[in-house]
């Protein structure tokens, strides 16, 4: 069972351990980081080379591996993603496995047990023929074992009218509502000044 503790929090980069560099095997710190790496997928511009090579900067290994063909399927895959977020948002769970289900079936995952130190057994994505398998297949096997252990009510749409990024909320009464920081105190200055104006205007 994968438990949620601590706050809500800004999306970060996740961590990553090169343990084979020949293979090309990675090494996640949870599937909470896969998850949290699918949103980070929508919610940055990766349609050029340069902006992949960007995303995957703390990934060195996998920086000659990319290729324009990753480019163009992961554009496919953010399109079929976003709906599961939305669904999610919208409070529709069943649209949002269904969603999920549709995808894992439209991109078979390669997961791999390894036991490596000091870890010991966990499970990860194999390596695959190329960079956009890879993080697709990192992408659905984290959110749906996130969708497993507690509901896709854990995904979301930033609630500030002028952003559309997703998150992941990894708060412990999924209570989280923006996609970070910078958001939601924007929302939260709005919504105090529009008070004062109506305190005004009534006053």
């Amino acid at each position: 069972m994968l438990t949620l503790t601590g706050t809500a929090r800004e999306p970060s980069h996740p961590r990553w351990t090169d343990t084979s560099p020949s293979a090309g095997m990675l090494e996640p710190v949870d599937f909470l980081v896969y998850a949290e790496a699918s949103a980070r997928l929508l919610n940055e511009d990766i349609d050029t080379l340069p902006q992949l090579r960007q995303f995957l900067a703390d990934r060195e290994w996998l920086l000659p591996q990319c290729v324009d063909r990753d480019i163009v399927a992961l554009r496919r895959f953010r399109t079929e993603l976003r709906p599961v977020f939305e669904a999610a948002q919208d409070g529709n769970t069943a649209a949002a496995i269904s969603l999920l289900n549709d995808l894992m079936g439209r991109h078979p995952i390669r997961p791999r047990i390894a036991d490596w130190e000091p870890e010991g057994l966990h499970l990860h994505v194999a390596n695959t023929s190329s960079v956009s398998e890879l993080l697709i297949g990192e992408s659905l096997l984290g959110l749906a074992t996130l969708v497993c252990s507690v509901g896709p009510n854990r995904f979301g749409v930033c609630a500030a009218d002028s952003c559309t990024n997703v998150f992941v909320d990894a708060s412990p009464n999924s209570s989280r509502r923006y996609c970070s920081d910078r958001c939601s105190s924007r929302a939260n200055v709005a919504a105090f000044r529009a008070r004062r104006r109506q305190e005004a205007a009534v006053s």
